[in-house]
């Protein structure tokens, strides 16, 4: 074959698979735009609806309008009609008056960003640029602080070498405190070496304290960390924990444990921490791998989402949090939830 017949070969080749990329890029967005514009797959309030007073606020993942975007309900009913918002988020948390939501742009390069929006979801305060796929957000009890966790490297705690970002920002301006890794880590009171750190899952004590989980990649394994900004030190209080979330009265911690696996396979089960007695519970009664930052509903209840046999969608489940009963379904069709002015 002549050069120029392989290059003729070349570029019919090329041709054809361009066209061919450009057929599947053109269905996949036909299929997203017809699932954006069918009726929403659950009840849902008149747009503009207030819901105002005690609320849960949510990721909404039932089909059609509103997919994706911030959902609220009444505390007192939370399976009827929902109220949707206009922010888009992939992660959200909220206060009495804002609102976090972490969201990803997808084009031919992602981009990822975090926006603090007004309990409405009308006005922008802020927004900064994520370093990568949003994690984890949660807002400091006064509604000052903010933390964001997103992955660098990978895209789930199960990836076998993932990084993750973790920035603790003040709401006002989005200003952010000196980045986590440059702080004194003391782990069982001993310095850690600055390169062996991973931070995720912050759950604000105060607007100055905080838990977090820091990941020891050399060792292989997760602790419990204590944070102080003022005087920018973590010190290690439990290991195997991740994802730690404070309860309503500030006596014990929820989180998830490894109990089975490893890597791709890993299986986390919800556990809780007594604070004062150093017990841990380890609630066995859910049995499914649980990848997720807990959630109080109340000082007895856990809550915490889990994808359902649908590609896309998750439930929010509830579970008391001493380990009796059994899990049941709270939301349906729902993601990322904060329980707001208990």
């Amino acid at each position: 074959m002549s050069t120029r017949a392989k290059w003729l070969l070349i570029i019919v080749v090329s041709v054809l698979a361009l066209g061919g990329t450009t057929a599947v890029g053109l269905s996949a967005w036909s299929q997203y735009r017809s699932q954006q514009d069918a009726p929403a797959a659950v009840g849902t309030s008149a747009p503009g609806t207030p819901v105002t007073g005690a609320r849960i606020v949510f990721r909404n993942t039932a089909t059609g309008q509103g997919y994706g975007h911030v959902a609220v309900v009444p505390l007192a009913d939370p399976t009827g009609a929902r109220s949707i918002l206009d922010p888009a988020c992939d992660r959200v948390a909220a206060t009495t008056d804002a609102m976090s939501c972490l969201s990803s742009e997808r084009s031919i390069t992602p981009t990822y960003s975090a926006r603090i929006y007004d309990a409405s979801g009308k006005t922008q305060r802020a927004q900064w640029a994520l370093p990568g796929v949003p994690s984890r957000t949660r807002f400091s009890p006064d509604g000052t602080m903010v933390a964001t966790t997103s992955f660098v490297t990978g895209h789930a705690y199960a990836t076998i070498g993932f990084s993750t970002d973790t920035e603790i920002r003040r709401v006002s301006d989005g200003s952010g405190v000196p980045p986590l890794e440059t702080w004194t880590l003391l782990i069982d009171g001993q310095p850690s070496a600055p390169l062996d750190r991973n931070y995720w899952g912050i759950s604000f004590i105060d607007d100055n304290t905080f838990y977090a989980t820091v990941g020891m990649t050399t060792a292989g394994r997760t602790y419990l960390v204590k944070g102080d900004i003022a005087t920018r030190t973590m010190t290690s209080v439990l290991d195997a924990v991740e994802c730690p979330s404070l309860s309503p009265d500030g006596t014990r911690i929820a989180f998830k444990r490894v109990t089975g696996g490893s890597g791709a396979t890993v299986h986390w089960t919800p556990a809780v921490y007594d604070i004062a007695s150093g017990k841990v519970t380890v609630l066995s009664v859910e049995k499914r791998s649980i990848d997720d930052q807990i959630v109080w509903l109340d000082d007895a209840t856990l809550l915490y989402g889990v994808p359902n046999a649908t590609p896309g969608d998750s439930d929010v489940w509830k579970l008391a949090a001493d380990g009796g009963g059994t899990p049941t379904v709270l939301i349906p069709h729902a993601w990322s939830p904060t329980v707001v002015a208990r």
